[in-house]
């Protein structure tokens, strides 16, 4: 019998949502259409509020209840015989024919609700935000309201460039007025913007856009100029106004001068330009790893995505592979330029482009090696921007390799033909630790002793830097340390455990390297030689290299860390090798720098000795030499700090404005002027301050105090200066002393 309430409970709800559906779409519409006109998102979610809340009163979906569903239900299908409300009703309080009326209608409903739609007006409503979306494309592009833009937008748009007399004794002859004013900016074709007309002198736009200014002035002037960063730039009389046309290349400020009929200057603020930079395109390589390894026997394909997006849209890319074959003198390359699957379309924003690189068609074969990476382009003129993404490893494993058979007595050279780079070591390493969980302890401690040979081989290799030609030298105390007691049971040990791992070059070879001869008579002491500390002896290790005597002691701390490295790598613990590792490249990164510039060192050429005073002894003619020189620091913002001192002076009335603090002061606006080339607005009121007290329109205690305060939070912070106190300073004092510039 709840049956059929239960499905007169869902056409209910069905109802419901889609009401509120219907007044979703039409706020969604209406909001759309203010977007379009307004370009202001804060608006437009504002209007779509508005406008949900307002159809909600609308339409009233919450009045679809259960008592107008049945009367619905009633009107619309015959089979519920205008009975439906008996399901609503309580069982007990029905007559014996009316339970059998409702377990009829039930039986009918369950059926037919399930095809019955509620009433609607979702089409309507679909068709509404198309219009309303087709609407707003048609006002963007036909730029209807592009004054409303400008209002919402730019708040400040509506400023009207004023003039003021340089002068201030002819402060009192007529002020041209502008009567109108003009900007508009040409964007660069290739951004499809367009151009946008405002009345705001503070432009910011893209660099390589045409800025053009139109004035018209009530009074008429003679040589209006454009000061842009101090280059003055005339303006064009074109009827009654004057105009001017430049090129946004760089960010700055500028300001317009005149002169009226009686010979007055006037200048007018400054304003900003901000150049904004065109973007080089962003190039993301999706799901794929840098290194990738394939078996002979593999499908050899790498599928590569990515995704590629740029602020004005991508004009092309595609793919750069180079293929490789060969090994040491003979390897060879070959580079290819692929295109993506799918279609670049010029001028996109944002793409994902995918590409399946099968090596098979590159003609790759065991041990060649495949590199590539992405290159896109974007629109900008007249050179484009170019970016690509990082480089991607694709090889085919080499199973095969070389042996050499050997005959009768010839000699082997059972060392390994290469040397594993520390950093390499440490990537294996790492991998090591991080396939710890998922490999067998055989396997693990296998690799680890391997890793610990290649870090022998590569300290072995180095140590002929140094002279050694064996490995026959002490272990670092650190590790001799071991060799006592208990500890040197415990290495005993470690060692016999060891051997089951060890590589076949491990120690085979050793007795091969050099002879070993036991000393004797150790304790038979020798004359010192005293020539000994200004010879290069070559049979002294130590003494057998061109190195200096600091790289000397450097390589001898990396190969000392070459121990400890290997040490834990044949103990099976590689985490505890890391950082000896990572302090073994640290010191041959250093050693390398520093012998990049031993070559400066060399050819130095003495000057000739004349022949008849060699070897005389006289000293009569032969002079000290001394040298006095003095340099002046350098102070890049001179003027900015002498402003800030001459401000303290006016601001305290010690002194009066005089005609040479004008030049200080232009100075300083000039200098402040190139560190606020970057961000225009950062600076911009401190500027028109500057040149406020400049024209004496601002020489008042509050500009002197304001523009003070904007110069020393300008100034860069000073370097330390040589031999200046550390003091502790509390971390809560450093707060309130910052707190005390920002609001005093």
């Amino acid at each position: 019998m709840e049956q059929g309430k239960i499905h007169l409970m869902k056409f209910q709800k069905r109802w419901q949502l889609l009401s509120y559906a219907e007044v979703l779409l039409y706020a969604l519409g209406l909001a759309v259409l203010c977007y379009f006109i307004a370009k202001n998102v804060v608006i437009s979610l504002v209007v779509f509020l508005i406008g949900l809340l307002l159809f909600i009163l609308i339409k009233k979906p919450w009045q679809h209840n259960l008592f107008s569903t049945s009367t619905y239900v009633d009107a619309h299908v015959s089979e519920a015989s205008f009975s439906s409300g008996l399901l609503l009703q309580p069982e007990d309080s029905l007559s014996n024919l009316a339970k059998l009326q409702r377990y009829k209608v039930a039986q009918e409903l369950s059926v037919k609700l399930g095809l019955l739609t509620p009433p609607n007006a979702i089409k309507q409503a679909l068709l509404v935000l198309l219009g309303c979306i087709i609407l707003g494309f048609v006002i963007d592009k036909l730029q209807v309201f592009s004054g409303v833009d400008q209002i919402l937008n730019n708040p400040n748009n509506s400023e009207q460039i004023q003039f003021i007399a340089t002068d201030s004794l002819k402060g009192k002859s007529l002020v041209p007025k502008i009567e109108t004013q003009e900007i508009k900016v040409l964007y660069p074709s290739y951004t499809r913007l367009g151009g946008t007309t405002t009345t705001d002198p503070n432009i910011k736009a893209v660099k390589g856009s045409t800025v053009q200014w139109k004035l018209h002035f009530d009074h008429p002037v003679n040589d209006p100029v454009l000061d842009i960063m101090g280059e003055l730039k005339p303006l064009r009389k074109v009827g009654l106004g004057y105009q001017i046309q430049l090129p946004l290349t760089t960010s700055g400020f500028y300001s317009f001068k005149f002169k009226n009929e009686e010979g007055t200057a006037f200048t007018s603020d400054l304003f900003s330009l901000e150049a904004i930079p065109d973007n080089p395109p962003e190039i993301e390589i999706l799901g794929l790893v840098q290194y990738t390894y394939f078996d002979f026997s593999d499908k050899k394909v790498v599928e590569l995505q990515s995704a590629i997006t740029d602020d004005f849209g991508i004009d092309e890319s595609y793919i750069i592979a180079t293929v490789s074959k060969g090994t040491g003198e003979s390897v060879k390359f070959r580079e290819e330029k692929l295109s993506f699957k799918e279609t670049i379309s010029k001028g996109t924003k944002s793409m994902r482009a995918t590409k399946s690189l099968d090596l098979d068609a590159l003609k790759m074969e065991m041990g060649d090696e495949l590199y590539f990476y992405i290159e896109a382009f974007d629109e900008k003129q007249p050179k484009r921007n170019v970016a690509r993404s990082e480089t991607y490893f694709a090889v085919i494993k080499d199973t095969v390799g070389e042996q050499f058979g050997v005959e009768g007595t010839l000699g082997v050279d059972q060392m390994p033909d290469y040397f594993r780079s520390q950093r390499q070591l440490i990537i294996d390493t790492e991998k090591l630790i991080k396939d710890k969980p998922t490999i067998s302890i055989q396997e693990f401690k296998s690799r680890s002793n391997e890793l610990g040979f290649d870090q022998k081989a590569l300290r072995l290799k180095y140590g002929q830097f140094m002279g050694d030609e064996s490995e026959m030298e002490e272990a670092p105390a650190e590790i001799e340390s071991h060799e006592e007691g208990e500890d040197h049971d415990h290495a005993e040990d470690q060692e016999s455990m060891l051997k089951e791992f060890m590589h076949d070059h491990d120690g085979d070879n050793e007795h091969n390297l050099v002879e070993q001869h036991e000393h004797e008579n150790e304790n038979d002491s020798e004359p010192e030689d005293p020539l000994h500390d200004y010879l290069h002896n070559h049979d002294d290790p130590e003494e057998s290299t061109l190195f200096e005597e600091s790289l000397k002691t450097k390589l001898r701390k990396a190969l000392s860390i070459m121990w400890d490295a290997e040490l834990y790598l044949r103990l099976y613990e590689p985490e505890k090798s890391l950082p000896f590792q990572y302090d073994a490249l640290k010191f041959i990164q250093e050693i390398k720098n520093s012998a990049r510039i031993y070559v400066h060192r060399i050819g130095f050429d003495p000057p000739p000795i004349k022949e008849d005073s060699r070897l005389t002894g006289e000293i009569k003619d032969i002079k000290n030499y001394n040298k006095n020189e003095s340099k002046e620091a350098e102070q890049p913002f001179e003027a900015i700090e002498e402003a800030v001192r001459r401000l303290e002076q006016l601001v305290h009335k010690e002194s009066d404005y005089k005609e040479n603090d004008t030049a200080l002061f232009t100075a300083a606006g000039n200098e402040l002027a190139q560190l606020a080339i970057d961000n225009p607005g950062k600076h911009l009121q401190v500027l028109q301050g500057l040149k406020s007290i400049e024209n004496n329109t601002g020489r008042t205690l509050e500009n002197y105090r304001f523009v003070q305060k904007g110069l020393l939070l300008a100034l860069p912070d000073s370097p330390q200066k040589p031999g200046a106190k550390k003091m502790y300073v509390d971390k809560i004092n450093s707060l309130f002393l910052k707190q005390l510039e920002v609001y005093d």
